[in-house]
């Protein structure tokens, strides 16, 4: 067995995994079968300025029975104790989305456990967020056929380096190369940055670099350089069986690098991906704020909404966290933004990306399968946030609203909701959240939105759908303690909030907010109450969150004065927040955070020369969701 990190067995061998004790689905189990190739490099942060205590590269091959069990034969290199090599036997848990986990192979007995998701293409990606440490995990099906001539064509790569062990000389470097499928990678110049560096680009030319095949694996040979030194030694590189996607990294340091075949053309990105990343930015003090993450993305027409589940090194808590992008892409698949550089392959199925300093990163996202399936068919990836359109790897809460997407669930043209309390019936049809019949707003044929029952307190829960009797497949989904999601005047969880002046008029371009003023924000997710309410039944206008609910508007703490559900509103939360004196004019960011949820979704405008429209006291009034017929409220998910 591959001896284990040994500081942090101590700290973490009575750590219950999340999915321990819960009942998962593992109907996808399948999904993970036969011999992959591997790479998990794990970082041990050692002191408040993010400084690493010990960190282990491990890789090899790992064969899965496709009934929940595998094993292992890796070797590796750790900080502390040196060369590793040996066989771990594990167990894994995969549900019909892909979305599952596998026990960790450097923790032995205790439940720890890797958390990630099988994409299209049957690669697992994920991390261990629930462990209280930081790791990248990633693993590729072997292919019989692979040889030297498979790595052929113009790739695109991007690699984190944390190898020295301070954020300051930690790197996150792009490069392309073309190989000839005969051993030679020619020359490349690798772009990057350094921890210590700023937002300064470095560059680093390298020339007639070859590489070798063997034991299924690419060995760049990568002599040190007079330039900025961001490649050297060997680095080991595994592909996927249809030569689209690269992986790997050094054998005894620790470093990780993604890759894709690129093209000439604008490939189409768009639907949902799986992702996995490592995020380490770096302040002017070289403190560095390292953290890990998996989870999913949702895209189209060159906007996005992402959800991670991330692992917070220093402060050692994880999180969902919940936000928006746009992307616009240029021909070769390339397109970046404030915070990454991006490429995408030729035929869109995978995007990586690499940080731009002083966000050092990287990040993989990969397609995720396309489910379908006949009678009353629950989409195992189409529970989401019905605010923010969070895709479904993030955790519901309760008294949450969610739309829950298939084919099947509902005769065509029955009645919106029109009554307090909501009904768990509309029709022949009702929602069962752990069992107990969740209230219902609206139930179409490919869409229900229902409400998460205030009493699922369980880590895990399990959704299905009954449809005049006849009961859908079951999906699981992970439950938080908050999850919020604002509400969008759009109707896709971006742009303008869902968000009312103290007069109840509408927050608009044309009607911007004012710094100093007490804004009206609509959302849900933000869970548990200080007093009882009924499931489906309207707010008394007594009912605040228990949890504590926070806000950021442009990057500044905003005051929040109320949490709560909105008065004469069924399952409506609101926050009431006061826009900051330092508001600069323009769309600012809205930031809601819980006790374990982050959100920054949607955007306010705020004008510093207007006046506020009203000094009217505050009398929270919510809009109503919308069903989605003739285009009001659209789902882009699968």
């Amino acid at each position: 067995m591959i001896q284990r990190l040994a500081p942090l067995c101590a700290a973490f061998a009575a750590f219950a995994g999340l999915a321990a004790a819960q009942s998962w689905d593992t109907s996808g189990n399948s999904k993970l079968n036969g011999t992959f190739y591997f790479r998990q490099v794990v970082y041990a942060i050692g002191d408040s300025y993010g400084d690493l205590n010990q960190a282990t590269t491990i890789y090899g091959t790992i064969a899965f029975d496709g009934n929940g069990n595998y094993s292992m034969n890796a070797t590796g290199y750790d900080s502390s104790q040196g060369p590793l090599s040996g066989t771990v036997n594990g167990t894994y848990s995969i549900a019909a989305s892909g979305y599952g986990f596998i026990s960790n192979p450097l923790f032995g007995s205790a439940s720890v456990y890797i958390y990630g998701l099988v994409s299209q293409q049957g690669i697992f990606v994920g991390s261990s967020t629930e462990s209280g440490y930081n790791d990248l995990f990633i693993a590729a099906p072997i292919s019989s056929s692979t040889n030297l001539a498979t790595l052929k064509g113009s790739y695109t790569i991007a690699g984190i380096d944390l190898s020295n062990g301070s954020p300051s000389y930690t790197s996150s470097m792009m490069f392309q190369v073309n190989p000839d499928g005969a051993g030679n990678l020619g020359s490349f110049q690798v772009t990057g940055y350094f921890g210590g560096g700023g937002s300064s680009q470095y560059n680093q030319s390298l020339s007639r670099i070859t590489y070798t095949f063997s034991n299924g694996a690419y060995n760049f040979a990568i002599p040190n350089s007079t330039s900025a030194n961001f490649l050297s030694g060997q680095k080991f590189m595994y592909i996927s069986p249809d030569g689209n996607f690269i992986f790997g990294g050094s054998p005894a340091s620790w470093d990780f690098f993604v890759g894709v075949r690129t093209g000439s053309g604008t490939p189409t990105f768009g639907g949902l991906y799986y992702q996995t990343g490592l995020d380490e930015p770096v302040d002017s003090n070289g403190i560095g704020y390292l953290d890990t993450y998996y989870g999913s993305i949702n895209g189209s027409n060159g906007s996005l909404i992402g959800h991670q589940r991330v692992s917070d090194a220093l402060s050692g808590t994880s999180y969902d966290y919940t936000y928006g992008d746009t992307y616009t892409l240029q021909a070769g698949g390339a397109y970046s933004d404030s915070y990454a550089r991006y490429a995408i392959g030729t035929n869109g199925t995978v995007r990586i990306a690499s940080g731009i300093g002083p966000y050092l990163g990287l990040n993989v996202a990969l397609a995720a399968p396309t489910l379908s399936g006949s009678g009353v068919f629950l989409n195992p990836e189409g529970v989401v946030n019905a605010g923010s359109w969070a895709p479904f790897t993030a955790a519901i809460a309760p008294g949450e609203f969610i739309a829950l997407n298939g084919t099947g669930l509902a005769p065509s043209g029955l009645p919106v909701a029109n009554s307090i309390p909501f009904p768990t019936s509309i029709g022949p049809v009702q929602v069962l959240i752990n069992g107990v019949a969740a209230p219902l707003y609206y139930a179409t044929p490919n869409v229900i939105v229902a409400i998460v029952p205030y009493g699922t307190t369980s880590s895990i829960a399990t959704v299905q759908v009954v449809n005049n009797n006849v009961t859908s497949n079951t999906v699981t989904t992970f439950v938080g303690l908050t999850a919020p999601g604002v509400f969008t005047q759009n109707q896709n969880g971006l742009g303008y909030g869902s968000i009312q002046h103290s007069d109840y008029s509408l927050v608009t371009a044309a009607h911007p907010a004012v710094p100093g003023e007490t804004l009206l924000v609509y959302l849900t997710g933000l869970g548990a109450l200080s007093s009882a309410v009924s499931d489906g039944a309207a707010s008394d206008g007594q009912d605040s969150t228990v949890n504590t609910i926070t806000a950021t508007i442009g990057g500044t703490s905003a005051t929040v004065s109320y949490a709560g559900l909105t008065p004469g509103a069924v399952a409506l939360y609101q926050v009431n927040v006061v826009v900051p004196s330092t508001a600069t004019s323009g769309d600012n960011q809205l930031a809601i955070t819980g006790p374990d949820a982050y959100t920054v979704e949607a955007t306010i405008p705020v004008s510093t020369t207007a006046s506020s429209s009203s000094n009217a006291k505050l009398r929270p009034v919510g809009p109503r969701l919308e069903r989605p017929d003739g285009g009001q409220r659209r789902l882009n998910v699968k």
